[in-house]
């Protein structure tokens, strides 16, 4: 049997790609350098090939090396998957579990649950991570998370999807825009043309386009958003109108504005929130115990959501 690289030595390897620095890919693994180069000389040894280009000045990974980087990732994540399932056979839901959400989900959803799992689940460790679609499902690839809360549609690749509930979509603008006469809006023109949108990365910023019929991305104020928050802050100094899921309104974001939400007209626009875990994941039993929760606690959080100064409406 030929000589295999060591885990050790494909974890070297990684931690270079991305940092793309000799001295910070070993402090990143808490060794040496010379130690770190020593294993990577090793490692090409083993394969019998080049996967580092080394100068004084730069390093550069060789196209295989990139390629091996790719697949190195995927076996780090087995083999955590594969210690994972030995701790979860003792006590599912105790130790520690990585768990990511995109920005549109995180600060709203979270807040909700996570006080009922800490006190039904005392022995869980929940190590927290917000960051866009595309970085999570990086991350969720390469074993640096063991979960990851997404919003539908997005190409969720080859991961393991768990749909936990829908989430509307409301118009929100200031309390003078004709869009928000009728009790319900619509997104057709010319709303459309005023609607503000979150920059490229987001999720939301898709799911917005696909609502409205308009043709351009683009907003004729030429700016974008970076965040929910600062969207609502473009909204009410009168740059247009926004299309905000359901979930952030339940959570008071336009308590303090003078900005009205209106449900829209059906069928209405929603995305789909979803639990995303990798296939190769030993972590079944916890991917179903916290899709069961999370689903009841939406279930019990009847939150209302402002549709006029003074007015609230159950979601």
């Amino acid at each position: 049997m030929a000589a295999l690289p060591s885990l050790r030595q494909l974890v070297y390897l990684v931690a270079l790609a991305e940092h793309l620095n000799f001295t910070r890919a070993a402090a990143a693994c808490f060794v040496t350098q010379s130690t770190l180069s020593a294993g990577l000389k090793e490692l090409e040894a083993t394969l019998g090939a080049s996967l580092v280009e080394r100068d004084r000045q730069s390093m550069l990974m060789t196209p295989l090396g990139m390629e091996v980087v790719e697949r190195a990732r995927s076996l780090l994540a087995a083999a955590e998957d594969l210690a994972a399932l030995a701790a979860s056979s003792a006590e599912p839901m105790s130790g520690t579990l990585r768990l990511g959400a995109i920005p549109t989900i995180a600060p709203f959803l979270l807040p909700r649950i996570l006080p009922g799992l800490r006190g039904k689940y005392p022995k869980l460790k929940l190590l927290l991570r917000e960051d866009l679609s595309a970085n999570l499902l990086q991350r969720l690839a390469g074993g640096q998370l063991d979960f990851a809360l997404l919003a539908l549609p997005y190409d969720t690749a080859d991961m393991q999807v768990r749909q936990l509930f829908e989430d509307e979509f409301w118009l929100i603008g200031r309390e003078d825009d004709p869009a928000l006469k009728s009790k319900r809006a619509s997104v057709t023109a010319p709303a459309a043309e005023k609607l503000v949108l979150l920059e490229e990365g987001h999720c939301l910023r898709q799911h917005t386009l696909a609502a409205c019929t308009r043709a351009d991305s683009s907003h004729p104020s030429g700016v974008e958003a970076t965040s929910l928050l600062t969207l609502v802050q473009m909204v009410e100094s009168g740059l247009g109108l926004a299309l905000v899921p359901e979930m952030a309104l339940g959570s008071g974001m336009l308590n303090g504005t003078r900005l009205l939400a209106r449900p829209l007209t059906p069928p209405a626009p929603k995305r789909t929130i979803a639990l995303l875990a990798r296939r190769s994941s030993a972590r079944q039993a916890e991917l179903r115990v916290l899709g069961d929760f999370i689903e009841s606690a939406r279930k019990l959080d009847h939150y209302a959501v402002t549709t006029s100064r003074g007015r609230r409406r159950k979601a």
